[in-house]
């Protein structure tokens, strides 16, 4: 019989500098899928109830935000972590941040809505509650759904990002 030998799971001691330098290491990586999905739903409420208070902040429940951790593409973040929520009739708000050296952290919301030929989707950002009253009041007469228009912009030249079309399709 031949005895095996089982390898070290750690090849120093563990009250090392080396394992002391390692822990602090495992603590710093950031913060889990999971809590960045929590921070993204919690992000996006904050902003609803603070920049549209009469409007969204009162019709969209705090906890009917859904995160989504962010995307990656080449080992490099294309998108940062964010948070849907689901208004009815195929429309949605998707909150996410911009970030740039320049403005910092920037709230991006945008209202998506389907579109009245039932072959797309048109996204618009919403930067204050008067906007979002202009765009639902254009919304109003094709109740919620977007008037298909043949000329450019259109539901078909104006797609959705990828990672709306991915959120759309994890509901």
């Amino acid at each position: 019989m031949t005895d095996t030998l089982t390898p070290l799971t750690r090849r120093y001691e563990p009250d090392s500098p080396l394992a002391y330098l390692l822990d602090l290491a495992e603590q710093a990586a950031g913060p889990t899928e999971q809590e960045q999905r929590d921070d993204a739903e919690t992000a996006a409420a904050h902003h609803v109830c603070t920049a549209y208070p009469s409007t969204l902040g009162q019709a969209v429940d705090t906890d009917a935000w859904q995160g989504y951790p962010p995307v990656y593409e080449s080992d490099r973040r294309r998108w940062e972590a964010s948070a849907v929520a689901w208004l009815d009739g195929g429309a949605w708000l998707h909150h996410t941040f911009r970030i740039s050296e320049h403005d910092g952290a920037v709230n991006v919301l945008t209202l998506v809505v389907p579109c009245t030929c039932g072959r797309g989707y048109l996204d618009t950002a919403v930067e204050s509650e008067h906007d979002l009253m202009e765009v639902l009041g254009e919304l109003r007469p094709t109740r919620g759904l977007s008037p298909h228009n043949t000329t450019a912009p259109y539901c078909h030249s104006v797609t959705t990002t990828p990672y709306l079309e991915a959120v759309a399709a994890w509901r």
